[in-house]
């Protein structure tokens, strides 16, 4: 019996938990419905701008020196002056004496080719006199000779001291050889600067004796640097007549703008496209433009934002630039985001409604963050840069974030 209350009372007390909870369950507020969010895919996007200036060409070198020359001396002989500039650094101007070497071995020998000289001279004047003389006998022998009724023949070289007078003749030119050899070494006692042009090292000193053909300094010009700037065959395409530009032809230019960092500033230089190397780099596989800058070590302009302190610096030769090169100017092209062009040349185009086209473009040329096409776009149109991996034509997309250009 007691079993059975127990029993009963077990199942009273689970059937009255079973009814809290299904009441307390009653009174919770019900859920809020909310429709599934859509599954069309949000992109960013930016808009596409029609260029019109000219495409840059951008790429990068050293500064090198556009000629460079050994100093060495062409005559033997002591050192006995040294110019004070003709040091490592020191500038120096075309036509300046920069070293003499003693030169009374050299004076000398102009003093005695013209003492012979003076000797020829009347050896010639004899031997002249001579041949008149012979001349003037043969002559008048040949005119007794006549009127006794005999006749005679021509005379012989001999006779008339020719080769005598031909012999004078050829050591007074060999003299006078003599004495321009003599005057031309001596001129080059004095070694002159060739250029205006910085003295790059040295190493001579008063005193020294030097010798035919030992170098003695290395000079540097000063009128103009050049950049050896490796670009790729499509960035050589866009410059203007590359193939036609022949060295140090001024009439056909294009314009070029170098920069140089220097101390966290940045200062830019101008200068022109001289020629391109006619020769693929066989490791590189990129042409080598060569850019002139002339006057490199006038003061460099400071580039916005750069504010100028102190003195501001020349190009300096060694120094790693970046060079832009003003490109070609196409009718019509079109300036967007990097990220918009997509893989195998393609660019994904939102249209009014939403709906994406897969445009194919030509690649002009890639700066930066940028990139320069040529396609069935318009301006302003909008262009997928992020927020999918792949669309497929007609897929509908929202927009989200539009870049500014």
């Amino acid at each position: 019996m007691g079993k059975l209350i127990g029993f009963l009372a077990s199942v009273a007390i689970l059937a009255g938990s079973v009814y809290l909870a299904y009441y307390l369950v009653s009174l919770a507020p019900e859920p809020e419905r909310r429709e599934p969010p859509p599954q069309i895919p949000f992109v960013q996007s930016a808009r596409v701008v029609t260029g019109s200036d000219a495409i840059p060409v951008y790429g990068a070198g050293t500064v090198r020196p556009s000629a460079e020359i050994d100093i060495a001396p062409l005559v033997t002989g002591r050192v006995t002056w040294l110019d004070p500039g003709f040091q490592s650094g020191g500038h120096v101007k075309s036509g300046q004496t920069i070293l003499r070497i003693e030169e009374a071995d050299y004076l000398n020998r102009v003093r005695q080719a013209e003492a012979d000289l003076e000797a020829r001279k009347v050896a010639l004047y004899i031997a002249q006199e001579e041949a008149s003389f012979a001349r003037t006998e043969f002559e008048e022998y040949s005119r007794q000779q006549t009127e006794a009724g005999s006749s005679v023949g021509e005379p012989g070289p001999l006779a008339l001291k020719e080769p005598q007078l031909k012999a004078a003749q050829a050591e007074l030119n060999r003299v006078e050889v003599q004495i321009a050899a003599a005057k031309l070494a001596l001129s080059r006692t004095e070694v002159r600067a060739p250029f205006d042009g910085y003295v790059r090292g040295e190493s001579v000193d008063v005193g020294q004796y030097v010798t035919v053909g030992q170098t003695v300094g290395r000079l540097f010009a000063s009128d103009a640097v050049e950049v050896v700037v490796p670009v790729s065959d499509a960035s050589a395409a866009l410059i203007p007549g590359l193939w036609k530009l022949r060295a140090g032809d001024s009439s056909r230019r294009v314009t070029t703008r170098v920069t140089a960092r220097f101390d966290e500033k940045v200062y830019a230089w101008r200068g022109y496209v001289d020629r391109a190397e006619v020769s693929i780099d066989e490791q590189t596989r990129t042409i080598d433009v060569i850019v002139r800058v002339p006057n490199p070590f006038s003061a460099g302009v400071p580039v916005d934002g750069t504010r100028r302190i102190g003195s501001t610096p020349p190009l300096l030769v060694g120094k790693f630039v970046e060079v832009e090169i003003r490109g070609l100017a196409p009718q019509s092209y079109f300036r967007m985001p990097r990220p918009a062009l997509q893989t195998g040349n393609e660019v994904w185009t939102v249209r009014e409604d939403k709906k994406v086209s897969i445009v194919p473009v030509r690649v002009l040329q890639r700066v930066n963050d940028e990139v320069f096409v040529i396609g069935d776009l318009e301006d302003g149109e909008l262009v997928i840069v992020g927020g999918v991996q792949f669309v497929t034509e007609g897929m509908v997309v929202q927009t989200g974030t539009t870049l500014a250009r």
